[in-house]
């Protein structure tokens, strides 16, 4: 436990824009039959949008290309980034070679050079929350409706 104050908005937004620049994984959790499903994958955050990419046959695959809805997390359970939003499914083809490109170097893998087919999702945050501990609870939506709060 911690005894460190509340971070104040503008903080917690710089925190939290730093985690989604430097960090390469996070968990994803997709609604589906018979339940949730969660899984870490490596992304791409150009500033607005995540880049994930994930086998096309997949339970994740499938739930995304189902229904779209998906959470999810970054950081450490005392450092947590909790994101919920809406995937659109991107075909490799359709995917410009730069932003393939910038994926692959960021994740250390390219679906691109795989057998499987794998099948990329740009997910677009509808809210954002961020928090460290309880004192911290309080204050925790960054994003709302897809527009950050400051």
């Amino acid at each position: 436990m911690t005894s460190a104050p509340p971070r104040g908005l503008e903080e917690r937004l710089r925190d939290t824009r730093a985690r989604l620049e430097n960090d390469v994984d996070l968990w994803v959790a997709t609604p589906g039959s018979p339940g949730v499903h969660l899984i870490p994958l490596s992304y791409l955050w150009d500033g607005s949008a995540f880049l994930i990419s994930t086998p096309r046959a997949s339970v994740t695959g499938r739930n995304l290309l189902a229904d779209g809805q998906v959470r999810l997390a970054l950081g450490p359970t005392r450092d947590v980034v909790i994101v919920d939003g809406a995937a659109e499914p991107v075909d490799i083809a359709d995917l410009a070679p730069e932003t393939a490109d910038a994926f692959a170097s960021r994740t250390g893998f390219d679906p691109r050079q795989l057998d499987e087919p794998y099948q990329y999702f740009l997910i677009r945050p509808r809210r954002i929350q961020a928090w460290r501990e309880a004192n911290e609870l309080q204050g925790r939506t960054l994003m709302r409706a897809g527009r950050w709060l400051a």
